[in-house]
């Protein structure tokens, strides 16, 4: 799908990006840019571009996941770059925005690194970013330049759909309070069922779940969050659903960041039958690596594609999800 109005576009992607980059390149006709990225003795990082900017529109790929600080520097230096080369714009794509949960003052004398990092991109010298299934939507308000903020879950249920063609007995699951509201929208949009697991902290790094609102028992749930860290707090969950009498348990999560070998722990759990499936995006691009017959990694380079098209044709962004929703609601009733 070659794009139109693309002529003056050129698109990169550095070390957690390149192959976002290169994939959205390929099937749009958009030049691929080339950075050149070396590291001092020290660690200082150097990032400078093989291709010409001057006057045109570049569009930047880096997801800031681990090592988060490493990718990030690369990242603001990357921009201050192509700024100093007279680019024309500089779009940044952000398909894992690391710190994005350290969003609010918890404690007293806490910084606030989400707000921190967005001021280094704005002063790097960034003029949009787009941001993928971000932790905390306030997270737009740390922004004074255009932020599109975008969601997976059609990309991702679209392929749960293919694995799972009947939806009469889903019931869709939130993992906590806060899951709520999104988990909501994609209950309402296919019209099924909607559970929430009641999940408490009654003292500092200890989670607690207890009960589940919502009728589980004998049901196919869908346990729906934005992202996959420890896996602590989901296990706890799937646990707790099949004590429910839950039938079949699948988690669907944005970003699979799997800290401390949590993959490991959610392929036992698989093994072990107390879950149906897994199903993360590449947002993390390491990910792709992950081979087991029940874990889906859906790539979302068409969706980006598509996400890049409507920032060049000056279309709505909502229209690109909604498109994706819809092709899953034909095949519902085809089905």
């Amino acid at each position: 799908m070659k794009l139109e109005n693309s002529q003056n576009y050129i698109i990169f992607g550095l070390n957690n990006g390149y192959e976002y980059a290169k994939e959205v390149s390929e099937q749009t006709g958009i030049k691929l840019g080339e950075f050149e990225i070396s590291k001092f003795a020290d660690g200082e990082i150097l990032v400078r571009s093989e291709s010409t900017v001057r006057g045109m529109d570049v569009v930047v790929f880096q997801s800031t996941s681990a090592p988060v600080n490493d990718n990030l520097m690369e990242l603001f230096i990357a921009i201050d770059s192509l700024k100093r080369s007279s680019a024309n714009s500089i779009t940044v794509v952000i398909p894992y925005y690391g710190y994005a949960r350290q969003d609010r003052k918890a404690k007293g004398r806490e910084p606030i690194t989400c707000k921190l990092v967005a001021n280094f991109l704005e002063n790097s010298g960034a003029t949009k970013v787009i941001l993928l299934d971000i932790h905390a939507l306030q997270t737009q308000g740390f922004f004074d330049i255009p932020v599109d903020t975008v969601s997976a879950s059609c990309i991702l249920f679209s392929e749960y759909k293919k694995q799972n063609p009947n939806l009469e007995n889903l019931t869709i699951v939130a993992p906590d309070y806060g899951a709520v509201k999104k988990v909501r929208k994609v209950s309402e949009i296919l019209d099924v069922s909607l559970a929430i697991v009641d999940k408490r902290r009654p003292k500092p790094n200890v989670v607690e779940v207890s009960n589940v609102l919502g009728e589980v028992l004998d049901r196919d749930c869908l346990l729906i969050d934005d992202m996959i860290d420890t896996g602590g707090t989901i296990l706890k969950n799937i646990d707790l659903l099949k004590d429910k009498g839950a039938k079949k348990i699948t988690v669907m999560a944005t970003h699979g960041v799997f800290s401390n070998n949590a993959i490991d722990k959610f392929i036992k759990f698989i093994d072990e039958g107390k879950i149906d499936g897994l199903y993360i995006s590449d947002s993390i691009e390491a990910n792709r690596q992950i081979k087991h017959p029940k874990i889906h990694v859906v790539k979302l380079a068409n969706f980006f594609r598509d996400i890049i098209d409507a920032q060049i044709n000056h279309s709505s962004v909502s229209n690109v999800y909604d498109k994706y929703w819809t092709k899953v609601l034909c095949q519902q009733k085809k089905g």
